[in-house]
């Protein structure tokens, strides 16, 4: 007699930059246990494929492709996955701010960690009186990059190929370029045309993306002194 199949529970999420509600499961055994090979491996390849094949298996909704989704998103989603995976409850060290070196465990509920929108952000970036360059959010590889590989240094030509990978649209009233028809090296060519002013806008993009956000009270036991703590992105929970 063969053995008995073990159900598992499905849960609902909405996917935070396209408004879409979706269905998904906990990890499986098998797929925590490519998961740690993967991180083990300490290769960005076998991570990203790793990560990929896990997000997409806990997944239930049809046509939701991990690779078109903005990397908060997949913070959003994988949060929630482990969450339901090993539990919603997750404890973390934070250092006190007021002396820098006191550290206080806090326990924090994943179900209260949202994803922040600041109203300042836009996705069209206004370079001059003509131009406007519209972006598109980082992706998988941005996600793998800033949570599962380690020591990795990042360069200027690293930094240029994330923004030429992020950008979407060059357009003016009169014409319109797609990047998907430029190359590397035209997109690369055409940001070192800027001014820093119309750079810092670029990075402006990048530090105002909506983000996993959450905020906490902490009291040092040592001075009594109470501390407001920001925590962001998917690291900040599994310190």
């Amino acid at each position: 007699m063969p053995l008995p199949s073990i159900s598992t529970p499905t849960y609902e999420l909405e996917i935070p930059s396209l408004k879409k509600v979706i269905k998904y499961r906990p990890f499986l055994v098998k797929e925590e246990k490519v998961l740690i090979i993967a991180m083990e491996s300490e290769d960005r390849k076998q991570i990203t494929e790793a990560v990929k094949e896990v997000i997409s298996n806990c997944i239930l909704t049809r046509n939701v492709k991990v690779d078109n989704l903005a990397t908060f998103d997949i913070e959003y989603i994988f949060l929630n996955i482990r969450g339901k995976s090993v539990g919603e409850l997750t404890e973390v060290l934070i250092t006190c701010p007021d002396d820098g070196e006191t550290q206080v465990p806090v326990s924090i509920n994943l179900d209260d960690i949202k994803v922040e929108v600041n109203k300042d952000h836009s996705r069209d970036i206004k370079l001059d009186d003509k131009l406007t360059m519209r972006m598109k959010y980082p992706s998988i590889q941005e996600f793998i990059k800033n949570n599962f590989v380690k020591n990795e240094r990042i360069g200027v030509d690293d930094t240029f190929q994330v923004i030429c990978s992020c950008i979407e649209q060059i357009y003016s009233e009169e014409e319109s370029w797609s990047a998907s028809d430029c190359t590397k090296k035209e997109l690369t060519n055409f940001l070192e045309q800027l001014s820093s002013k119309q750079f810092k806008e670029i990075e402006k993009f990048f530090e105002t993306m909506p983000k996993l956000s959450h905020t906490i009270t902490i009291k040092n036991p040592n001075t009594g002194v109470e501390n407001k703590i920001v925590l962001e992105g998917l690291t900040s929970f599994f310190a």
